[in-house]
């Protein structure tokens, strides 16, 4: 089978064994999740979700998290890493939405791309889960290691990886498939100690196959 039958089957197959395609962070307003992705950066989903309760109770609004005091947010968001350069893009960000987008998360990859800390892997997240907008392809590291192996696409590169996908994905299906592949990548082909005995995927991936 071609790349797009191979995508397709894939798919399906992804569908019968995570129905649900759900982001893993928690958040309850666009901002939030915004705010938690950029947490996310180089660190748990399961650590994000740990400290951000505490985080959206002390700056409730965006209001809040617009005069927030950096080094106050540095201290609550530490233990995700990186927490200087988070907790100033947090603020700053927060910022731009109350100043240039009427205190909205944008709905244009152009306009998320102007916000401190968005890359295209935040951005994509953003559209596809507060816009779902078609063909939104959210390349994180299960993204990228597993569609290598399944051969839907080659190298490591971020950006490449995501054109890739989005020629052979169909546009409505792509945001779901990545939360899928996220679940898979956590529960079945992991890294260190991939499951390939009971992996659903085993058929379809040329790695597993030498196909």
């Amino acid at each position: 089978m071609d790349k797009k039958e191979r995508a397709l089957a894939v798919i399906e197959a992804l569908k019968e064994a995570y129905p649900d395609a759900l982001c893993a962070l928690h958040y309850k307003k666009d901002y939030e999740l915004m705010i938690a992705v950029r947490l996310s950066a180089q660190c748990t989903d399961e650590r994000v979700n740990l400290i951000t309760p505490a985080l959206f109770a002390r700056f409730p609004t965006l209001e809040a998290f617009a005069q927030a005091d950096i080094a106050e947010v540095e201290t609550m968001v530490h233990s995700c890493g990186f927490y200087r350069h988070k907790a100033r893009d947090i603020v700053l960000a927060c910022q731009m939405l109350l100043e240039r987008f009427g205190g909205k998360v944008p709905g244009t990859m152009e306009e998320l791309l102007t916000l401190p800390g968005v890359g295209r892997k935040t951005a994509n997240l953003l559209l596809g889960d507060l816009y779902q907008v078609p063909g939104s392809v959210v390349c994180d590291t299960h993204c990228i290691r597993i569609s290598n192996k399944l051969g839907l696409a080659h190298g490591k590169e971020p950006e490449k990886v995501e054109k890739q996908l989005r020629e052979i994905l169909p546009p409505e299906e792509s945001s779901d498939f990545c939360h899928r592949i996220v679940l898979h990548g956590r529960a079945v082909c992991t890294a260190r100690n991939p499951q390939c005995g009971r992996c659903t995927l085993a058929p379809y991936c040329a790695s597993f196959t030498g196909a």
